[in-house]
């Protein structure tokens, strides 16, 4: 089960994870599992094994005598009136321990993960006390379950004695009347008890059960939600193709608009550059590219095939990516650099790859060089260094088509230069789109596209922009102003 979600997990779409936070998640393939494993190992063969011994008990009682057979299955409808109502409310408690454990689960890795965060801002006090409130929560569930076992083990005793007290005085009576031996009564109490016994590993089964459901009902869920069809439809056989935006319209929300009516087209082997204000759509853009979204309208087409119609893992394959957050594995540095790579990678590759990025430079001074551990995220390493190390990804990958997201954005001025040099021949002959603020950066572009409030306003080369564009004139004049600054 664990298997069947964590494969899952890789294929679920972008928006899954928007809207689940990473410790529910986290929460359904350890604990809601844990749940139903302790379920099976630990229940499940008591079950079958009373089933077995109260069906083989019941059979005798009725070759003894039938009519005291009858009288002790009374027990069974009584019984249930107890179970039934008990059972609702342990399922009840049960998604609500789930819940409360996914969002302890979530309270634990946020914390943790940023625990630098949570120290600089002296927020232990505070992340603390939402930990405790998640404890506390935790503990009445528990007590609550407690309650709810102590209450209906007592009661199927409870019948079950009440049972067995009157098969005793109705056994006696026909003792004494004659109709039944006393032999006979004592092997029907014997039995009686192969009954009673196994009835309380039986309800012991049903009320993990109910607690089973619970978790079961929340892995079905994750089990059923829509996943990235990673290899149907046909390969992309030719990159180097026109890629046409066609008028696309996108939302995170429903009045949520980040993207209106965008087209454009970029032209196999050219530059293109996208800059604009802050949260004008940009990055958006790129993530509908990677098929990381779906827009409600328009189409995005390589050639004369929409995007949507080719194999994912296809497409995906074709693109190096390098995003502006610039994310790190933990592992070495080796391992962050023919990350995803379905090929072997020599070591003179890699090396090629670090100096074209200019990551050789900081790597051939640590000591453990290409195996140095980068620790989670790559917190040992500086921002630069992270993204000159993807930088080094994407250029041992050899993509047709690029997409730099602020490839050089955390690079101090030398390591911008040589870091873009590096770009320029990565570039050569290959569809790139670049995203920057800085001027450098575009001012040789082939187009620029220029995107306000997810709306292209202006578009064509830098002379032309600063001729036709206001606002691309005042941010092409502040740019160079602090770029002669600097």
């Amino acid at each position: 089960m664990r298997d069947r979600l964590w494969k899952k997990l890789l294929v679920l779409t972008i928006p899954y994870f928007d809207k689940h936070r990473t410790g529910d998640t986290v929460s359904r393939v350890i604990n809601d599992t844990g749940i139903v494993r302790g379920l099976i190992t630990e229940h499940l063969t008591g079950f079958f094994n009373g089933i077995i011994s109260i069906i083989g008990a019941v059979a005798i009682l009725l070759f003894l005598d039938w009519k005291m057979t009858l009288l002790l299955l009374i027990a069974v409808p009584v019984t249930m009136v107890v179970f039934i109502p008990v059972g609702r409310q342990m399922t009840k408690i049960s998604k609500e321990l789930q819940e409360e454990t996914a969002t302890f689960t979530t309270v634990l890795d946020q914390a943790l993960s940023e625990i630098r965060l949570v120290k600089a801002s002296n927020a232990e006090d505070y992340e603390y006390n939402n930990g405790k409130r998640s404890i506390g929560r935790l503990l009445a569930l528990g007590i609550r379950e407690g309650k709810l076992q102590a209450f209906i083990f007592p009661i199927v005793g409870l019948v079950m004695m009440g049972m067995l007290v009157l098969i005793i005085a109705y056994g006696g009576m026909r003792v004494s009347s004659g109709d039944l031996s006393a032999g006979d009564l004592v092997a029907f109490i014997l039995y009686l008890i192969q009954i009673v016994m196994p009835i309380n590993q039986i309800s012991q089964f049903f009320t993990q059960m109910q607690k089973a459901i619970g978790a079961t009902e929340r892995i079905i869920a994750t089990l059923h939600a829509e996943e990235e069809p990673l290899h149907q439809g046909r390969s992309l056989m030719n990159p180097r193709q026109p890629i046409v935006v066609d008028q696309v319209n996108f939302a995170y929300g429903e009045n949520d608009e980040v993207l209106k009516d965008v087209q454009f087209t970029l032209m196999p082997g050219t530059v293109t550059a996208i800059v604009g204000p802050s949260g004008g759509g940009k990055t958006t853009l790129f993530s509908l590219l990677e098929r990381f979204y779906k827009p409600q309208s328009g189409e995005v087409r390589i050639g004369k095939d929409s995007i949507w119609d080719l194999s994912l893992h296809s497409w995906r394959s074709k693109i190096g990516y390098v995003s502006q957050e610039s994310p790190i594995i933990a592992g070495t540095i080796r391992d962050n650099l023919i990350y995803g790579t379905d090929r072997e990678v020599t070591d003179e590759e890699i090396m090629l790859a670090s100096k074209m990025a200019y990551a050789d430079v900081f790597i051939d001074e640590l000591p453990g060089r290409y195996e140095t551990e980068v620790g989670e995220r790559g917190i040992k390493l500086s921002g630069g260094q992270r993204q000159r190390i993807a930088i080094a990804r994407a250029i041992l990958r050899d993509p047709q088509i690029l997409m730099l997201d602020e490839a050089t954005s955390s690079l101090d001025s030398k390591s911008e230069i040589v870091v873009q040099q590096a770009l320029d021949n990565l570039m050569v002959g290959r569809t790139t789109l670049v995203i920057a603020h800085r001027l450098s950066t575009v001012v040789d572009a082939d187009q620029i596209l220029f995107v306000e409030k997810g709306t292209i306003t202006g578009r064509g080369t830098h002379g032309e922009l600063v001729q036709s564009h206001a606002m691309y004139r005042e941010f092409a004049n502040q740019q160079l102003r602090i770029e002669q600054v600097n």
